[in-house]
């Protein structure tokens, strides 16, 4: 597996922003309640939820194909609690249709190989770098 990834991301006006994830194009952008913005797609806040939620759901799913348990039905939700520009805390709740024996053991294994919350457990370092664009290449 390659180790790295990149997603971008292009200003296009207002509070919109379109991004390309491998071969897939979303858009973030504000609700209509911020002025500027057209609720056009999820606020950026949202999409670092969506990332919890998906991928937890995803290694709940992994940890139960491993271990052999069949499960029927998975469903995360990832909450986040603001706290001034970020968020305090952010909580996750999984419905499992699965042998209730199993939810702790599939909880568990799932928090081992979730990429996304093991990311934000570890306080990731995160490095910034400026490059003033070339205005005769504005899209």
């Amino acid at each position: 597996m390659d180790a790295t990834r990149s997603v971008s991301g292009v200003w296009r006006g207002d509070w919109r922003c379109d991004i390309t994830a491998g071969d897939v194009d979303l858009r973030a952008d504000e609700p209509e309640s911020v002025p500027g913005g057209t609720a056009t797609g999820p606020q950026p806040t949202e999409f670092l939820l969506a990332a919890v939620s998906s991928c937890f759901t995803l290694a709940l799913a992994h940890t139960a194909r491993k271990r052999s348990v069949e499960v029927t039905t998975i469903e995360v939700e990832a909450t986040g609690t603001y706290d001034g520009p970020s968020f305090s805390a952010i909580h996750v709740t999984a419905q499992v249709g699965c042998p209730p024996e199993e939810l702790d053991r599939l909880i568990a294994g799932a928090e081992r190989v979730c990429y996304v919350t093991n990311t934000l457990r570890g306080g990731v370092e995160l490095r910034f770098e400026g490059i003033v664009a070339d205005p005769a290449s504005d899209s």
